[in-house]
């Protein structure tokens, strides 16, 4: 079957963030957004079917997850990234955010610290601030080429052994694939988190959202998979929702190998009832894990094509503004630092003069002033729209 991609979708009346929020968030209502993480294409007919089909049903009471639930994620792990998932180190989690609050709340003292490494998902800071905990910075180095222009992000390893050795710093929140930058870490980097990690008793938190969205031959590996000493730290978050465009249904999940990590946590969890999924979260997700890989694979290829697009109309006629090719998601990272504006008359070039809705990056903390987030996850048409603003605020300016 060959999907539709290229169909522009009249979100009104159907309460979305990224429309819905624009007076609040921007400061008017005439933008195009293109900032929310979530994407412009139908979700795929095969989840609404399986969702239609229980509405079929005449009673929403309490339900079980079935069997099938579990076992897709572990055969999709399985076959996708070549994970092996015990049946027991799995269990429903309402969210990777919420997944987060309860890991800082489930798991830390009061007086312990996180690590993040900025720039990165904003939830990453203001999460564990809104359940008190103190938040430290093990800042990503930029890489750049011989021209000077950047070609992607490393760790700071020797800042992270520092912060590591500090015994309050307790949990290091990992981005893997990292958002914004789109990076897919390698097996090295990995190797090298879960050592230092492993060594100071620093549990590893890894957001892992955006696992199945590798791009341009690049390829996911999950953090626990990489060594005895990062499955002895682990925990990761994942859901198909960011994949398959099903946000609104948080379908996430966690995984922990550990049993003396994971008995505290998922007891917290199951006295608070956060690991009883919804009725419809396991629908969706077999039906996403067992259905969805030629969707997938025509998305990526759609997603790439726009992400070329992007590069090609940026190069030809804003080049002050250098995209960072994401090697995972449909995130882009504008490097807007050529154009010589202050972050305030950055955000005001993208919002009042072109009309565009993206996620500025001083949000994603320090490093990351002077870029703005772009979602590329909508018709080809679109986004063209979007550039032909921007380049017309831009000669405008």
């Amino acid at each position: 079957m060959e999907y539709d991609f290229d169909t522009i979708i009249d979100r009104t009346g159907s309460h979305d963030v990224k429309h819905e929020l624009l007076g609040r968030r921007f400061g008017r209502e005439d933008l195009l957004p293109l900032w929310v993480a979530d994407m412009d294409f139908a979700t795929p007919p095969f989840i609404i079917d399986a969702i239609r089909k229980r509405l079929d049903h005449p009673i929403l009471g309490y339900t079980l997850p079935p069997d099938q639930w579990e076992t897709s994620i572990r055969k999709w792990i399985a076959d996708h990234h070549q994970w092996t998932v015990k049946s027991h180190w799995l269990t429903y989690v309402p969210g990777v955010v919420k997944g987060i609050g309860i890991v800082v709340n489930a798991m830390l003292k009061p007086e312990e610290r996180v690590i993040i490494q900025p720039p990165v998902y904003h939830p990453f800071r203001i999460t564990p601030e809104g359940n008190r905990h103190e938040v430290v910075n093990n800042p990503l180095k930029e890489i750049r080429g011989n021209d000077g222009r950047l070609k992607g992000y490393e760790m700071d390893f020797e800042g992270l052994e520092r912060l590591a050795a500090d015994p309050l710093n307790r949990l290091l929140i990992l981005c893997n694939p990292h958002n914004p930058g789109g990076i897919v870490w390698s097996r090295e980097t990995l190797e090298r988190v879960a050592k230092i990690c492993a060594a100071n008793n620093v549990l590893v938190l890894s957001d892992e959202i955006h696992c199945d969205l590798a791009l341009f031959g690049h390829k996911h590996i999950p953090f626990a998979s990489v060594s005895a000493e990062a499955e002895s730290c682990s925990i990761t978050l994942g859901a198909p929702s960011k994949t398959f465009n099903m946000a609104g249904v948080v379908s996430s999940y966690i995984i922990v190998p550990n049993e003396e990590i994971r008995h505290p946590l998922f007891r917290w969890m199951a006295s608070n009832e956060f690991n009883e999924a919804h009725i419809f979260a396991p629908i969706a997700t077999i039906a996403a894990f067992e259905e969805g890989e030629e969707w997938r694979q025509q998305m990526l290829a759609y997603i790439e094509k726009n992400i070329t697009f992007v590069e090609d109309f940026l190069s030809d006629n804003i080049p002050a503004i250098k995209p960072l090719r994401p090697q995972a998601s449909f995130l882009v990272w504008l490097d807007c630092r050529g154009l010589g504006l202050t972050h305030a008359g950055l955000i005001d070039l993208f919002v009042n003069q072109a009309h565009l809705a993206l996620n500025d990056g001083a949000m994603f903390g320090p490093g990351g002033e002077g870029f703005m987030r772009l979602n590329v996850a909508s018709p080809k048409s679109v986004l063209e729209k979007a550039l032909q603003g921007l380049k017309k605020a831009t000669n405008k300016g």
